[in-house]
């Protein structure tokens, strides 16, 4: 067996996977490396909870009011120094968040929630009762019980001999809303009633004036999002509840550790029950491309003239781990790394401490990507030690090729005691290689879903990593930046140190590969270039050493 060849081809097939993944997600498939996009979500097993008392009803369906042509009440804007909401009157919904820190291309703010004709993205609340009355939900007409204040405003709504108070408070530098309500029972018998907290959504992917962000070679997920103490955390695909095979973990839920979220590239929305009352969670179609996941929380019984109060919060805002994982357990988890997460998670922690003494993402990058290349070094020293000697023995290879043309047995037993004479292991160039896979696989999901990458600048042309390098503009649909073009010609350099494939097809394909990766690499985010640039003149630099030091003492038979 030639094993030089099937190295090659190793390579190659690393190759191929690598571009057909991205084909997958450019046709809205899940990518084999980043995050699943379909998540399977099972069906909680309530056979432990036989003993919950058997007063506790279902929940009444909640009300099903289209949400195509929304009306619009009195408008109330609430603001901090970092979000900024707009409430209507009808439903008490919050119908538009801005970002105050986060910027588009034109330096508006990010709209995150956007109740309007060209978008349907907001949350709401409400009431349902076990008898099925009609109570104070998402269709009723709130009045203001008390003055606004810049961040925080009361509403209140009656119906059937129930009243609704609705209350949101917002507090400095935070992007999470306190929602209080206050549930009382003005009617003359007890009431049975259960709370529900819901995001609506349209299917579309994040977009802005029209134009999606997502790239055409990767993709990231939308759509809801559940967390459970038992089950922990799953996405949904929004086509999976079109479809009607998206299961949510149903009722009978407990325990605080429970929220619904939607996400979105960057940025997420999440409704956190603060109670452990029992709670049900569900997914659910309202009309075409128009989705809701939300949160039911079976109230305690209220007695004639009594009240009870739950205070839900509603986070809003950018998809930070630091920030996300001090509100409720697992909600960083929405920034969402798949199965690499065991890796991605320290490597995200380790880069964060980097920009913590340098100030600029983009040297936290080179940084980062020097610091991981010193830590593979004895692997990746291996490597190309394995390569140089490859490269050294290369005309002895191809003078056994000649001698035993047309018998392949003969010719693999003189190729292996070759190798053993020499000791050489024709796979010492390969296997550290694949070791450090997963590491850098982890650190390209850090780098594209970070949201700290969004708007931050490194230096001279490059003011946004998280956009392709357009340096010298845009050609035939394509952004022609100077960092792809880096990476081209590094790995072409690269392509000319290894050893020269003996086939010539082989060889012109190793040529090629450098135009292949370029192409696709314009459309990437610029710092996850840079991350590869870096990486390939590091790799280029040590593995000249190497050659130089193995290239003057080359043996012959």
């Amino acid at each position: 067996m030639d094993i030089r060849k099937t190295l090659l081809w190793a390579i190659f097939t690393i190759s191929a996977i690598l571009l057909f993944d991205n084909w997958q997600t450019h046709n809205g498939q899940s990518s084999m490396f980043g995050p699943s996009k379909k998540a399977e979500v099972a069906v909680v097993n309530n056979s432990g909870n036989q003993d919950l008392p058997k007063a506790i009803k279902a929940p009444a369906a909640l009300p099903a009011a289209t949400v195509s042509a929304p009306k619009i009440g009195e408008i109330i804007s609430l603001k901090n120094d970092v979000l900024e909401l707009e409430v209507d009157t009808i439903g008490g919904a919050i119908i538009k968040a801005r970002l105050l820190k986060h910027f588009e291309d034109d330096k508006t703010p990010v709209l995150l929630f956007d109740k309007s004709n060209e978008r349907q993205y907001f949350a709401r609340s409400g009431l349902v009762s076990a008898s099925g009355a009609e109570l104070p939900n998402h269709t009723q007409v709130f009045s203001v019980v008390k003055n606004a204040t810049n961040n925080s405003i009361s509403l209140t709504a009656e119906k059937n001999g129930v009243r609704l108070e609705k209350t949101y408070s917002l507090t400095a530098g935070s992007y999470l809303i306190d929602a209080k309500h206050v549930i009382k029972n003005i009617s003359a018998q007890n009431l049975d009633a259960t709370l529900y907290a819901e995001i609506v959504r349209d299917g579309g992917k994040p977009s802005y004036k029209g134009v999606v962000e997502d790239s055409s070679f990767y993709s990231t997920f939308t759509g809801p999002a559940i967390y459970t103490e038992a089950e922990k955390f799953s996405k949904i695909e929004f086509s999976d509840i079109e479809k009607g095979k998206a299961k949510a973990p149903g009722s009978q839920v407990v325990g605080r550790a429970t929220w619904v979220a939607m996400i979105q590239h960057y940025f997420t929305s999440a409704w956190i029950p603060s109670t452990n009352y029992q709670k049900d969670l569900y997914v659910e179609m309202l009309e075409k491309n128009q989705y809701r996941v939300g949160v039911k929380s079976k109230l305690e019984t209220i007695g004639i003239g009594q009240e009870k109060t739950e205070t839900l919060k509603l986070f809003v805002g950018p998809q930070q781990e630091s920030v996300l994982e001090n509100i409720a357990p697992g909600l960083e988890l929405v920034k969402d790394y798949g199965w690499l997460t065991i890796l991605a998670k320290p490597i995200f922690w380790l880069l964060e401490k980097i920009h913590a003494v340098v100030n600029n993402w983009g040297w936290s990058i080179i940084l980062l990507t020097v610091l991981i290349k010193l830590v593979f070094f004895p692997l990746s020293a291996a490597s190309y030690k394995s390569m140089a000697r490859m490269k050294e023995v290369q005309p002895r290879l191809l003078e056994m090729k000649e001698r035993f043309k047309g018998e392949p047995q003969k010719l693999n037993q003189a190729m292996m005691e070759m190798y053993r004479k020499e000791k050489i292991n024709p796979l010492g160039g390969c296997l550290p290689v694949v070791v450090q896979i997963p590491v850098f696989i982890a650190l390209y999901w850090v780098l594209l879903a970070s949201v700290e990458m969004r708007g931050a600048p490194w230096l001279g042309w490059i003011q946004d990593l998280s956009k392709p390098d357009t340096l010298f503009g845009v050609w035939f649909g394509a952004p022609i930046g100077l960092l792809p073009i880096l990476m081209a010609v590094s790995m072409f350099v690269q392509t000319k140190l290894n050893p020269t494939p003996p086939d010539p097809v082989q060889a012109k394909l190793m040529m090629f590969m450098p135009l292949i990766f370029s192409v696709m690499f314009f459309f990437f985010p610029s710092g996850l270039v840079l991350y590869w640039v870096v990486n390939n003149i590091l790799s280029i630099a040590q593995q000249w050493q190497i050659n130089r030091v193995y290239g003057g003492n080359k043996k012959t038979t």
